[in-house]
């Protein structure tokens, strides 16, 4: 499968910056990569047990502004985001869905299926590299689903205590 631009780009801005990050006494949650009508954008979200603060989010940007001169991984004008992921953050990675194995998640499908709609909640109960597993609320039923067949797949009423 051919990589992305934006795939490509992410990874390497991960790589250069989870360092830095991590010397702040933060995490990445998720860097991206992507185009929005005329404008690029890099977005790193980033993330700490205690919650994240607008003034963390400034000291990120202003410490990676420097190194990512440096690196140099993107050729056309962009605009950085530095952000907090949100309560209801979308599980991108595999070390996302391991961490949040029995939490309650919300899916959104691309396409609609028969039993389930385009939307539904329930309790993430197993994920692989393709696939994820939920469990109703009801625990009566579980489907397995393609996660390139989603849209997203977020927390729901994620609690950060």
């Amino acid at each position: 499968m051919k990589e992305s631009k934006g795939s490509a780009v992410s990874e390497s801005v991960r790589a250069m910056a989870e360092p830095i990050v991590a010397e702040m006494g933060l995490g990445i949650w998720d860097v991206r990569y992507v185009k929005e009508g005329a404008e690029w954008y890099l977005r790193i979200f980033i993330d700490k047990e205690e919650g994240v603060s607008i003034d963390d989010c400034e000291a990120v940007s202003r410490a990676l502004d420097e190194p990512l001169d440096k690196l140099d991984p993107i050729k056309e004008a962009y605009i950085l985001e530095v952000s907090s992921p949100g309560l209801e953050r979308e599980l991108t990675r595999f070390e996302h869905f391991e961490c949040f194995l029995g939490a309650d998640i919300m899916v959104r499908l691309i396409r609609p299926m028969e039993i389930l709609g385009k939307d539904f909640k329930g309790v993430l109960i197993s994920h692989d590299k393709d696939t994820v597993t939920v469990r109703d609320h009801s625990g009566e039923n579980e489907v397995t689903i393609n996660k390139k067949d989603t849209a997203w797949i977020k927390l729901d009423d994620f609690d950060m205590a």
